[in-house]
């Protein structure tokens, strides 16, 4: 085997194949998660740990990026809102979607930042062709798109990245079996509501949100080359969730503020 540049990987077949640890945590509350996110980067950026992919299902959240407009949440009736450091605008996140948020280091992919969100794309262009959905890339609006059968143009997936020292987090939301209705709470990325649509709604069908998360880390390692090995949270990151408020590795997140109420 010839030297390698980390001690994560190997060479076969000619194509460097990187080991990244899978962090699968099933339900998860978006704080924590993000800050488990916050955690990760900083051990990244250390070289302390590998490339590390999280994979989750959110309860129902909205947040807002650091170009959200408030006037983009038009009402959330007991969902949380939260304003994040990733790019974009306002999304929501809630069950039925598939989340993934790679802890990647972009130093050996040429700090190419367009190419990695490319990439997100594409895994999930992949994972939704295993269920006979054709959806596309957009030139200047990022996440993932398709053309219904009534010929109208929906959007499957969001894309939203934020990144440390070059070390990358936030990710990519794939609405699976999500309830659409949600999106009605919001402009979700400054579009209509109506523009959102899911797996199931493409399909006829509810799927089973497993299958899709299988496909998904398949299509993943595949674009990235890279050998996702199931790890636990708590042992990578010690004590996690240890309920301390979220603090990012950039500047301190807060909740947004409700209407006739100043920010903390």
């Amino acid at each position: 085997m010839e030297k390698l540049s980390t001690p994560w990987g190997a060479v076969e077949g000619g194509t460097y194949i990187e080991a990244w640890n899978l962090l699968d945590l099933g339900m998860a509350d978006y704080a924590s998660v993000l800050d488990l996110q916050h955690r990760l980067v900083r051990k990244r950026v250390a070289g302390t740990i590998p490339d590390t992919l999280v994979l989750v299902e959110h309860p129902h959240v909205i947040t807002l990026g650091r170009r959200g407009e408030d006037a983009n949440v038009l009402k959330h009736e007991g969902v949380p809102v939260l304003r994040v450091e990733r790019g974009g605008d306002v999304t929501y996140h809630g069950p039925g979607q598939l989340v993934a948020y790679p802890v990647l280091s972009l130093a050996k992919r040429g700090n190419d930042l367009r190419r990695y969100v490319r990439d997100l794309e594409d895994t999930v262009i992949a994972t939704c062709e295993r269920y006979g959905i054709r959806p596309r890339h957009e030139d200047k609006k990022p996440g993932v798109w398709l053309t219904d059968k009534w010929r109208r143009e929906r959007k499957i997936a969001s894309v939203g990245v934020a990144v440390s020292h070059w070390v990358t987090y936030h990710g990519v939301a794939l609405n699976v079996n999500t309830d659409l209705a949600y999106f009605q709470l919001i402009n979700p990325c400054g579009y209509s509501s109506e523009t959102m649509t899911s797996m199931a709604d493409q399909v006829g069908q509810r799927i089973v949100f497993d299958e899709v998360k299988e496909a998904f880390m398949d299509a993943f390692a595949e674009q990235f080359a890279a050998q996702l090995e199931p790890a636990d949270p708590a042992k990578v990151v010690d004590r996690w969730p240890a309920g301390a408020p979220v603090a990012s590795v950039d500047q301190e997140m807060v909740p947004r503020a409700e209407p006739g109420e100043k920010a903390a």
